[in-house]
């Protein structure tokens, strides 16, 4: 295996690989979005639970 192949390789599987991880990123933030539990004040983030309540 040439350097050029394995290069071209490389660069594939690591594009495949951010793809992949996007897609089940995005899965998830849309999967939350649509989640009405997510929207209670006790599914705050930890960076909200010291912040006062409007």
């Amino acid at each position: 295996m040439d350097t050029g192949s394995l290069l071209a390789f490389l660069a594939l599987f690591t594009l495949i690989g951010v793809v992949v991880f996007a897609w089940v990123g995005k899965r998830r933030t849309e999967a939350r979005r649509n989640d009405p539990a997510a929207h209670r004040d006790e599914n705050k983030s930890t960076l909200a639970k010291d912040a006062p309540d409007r």
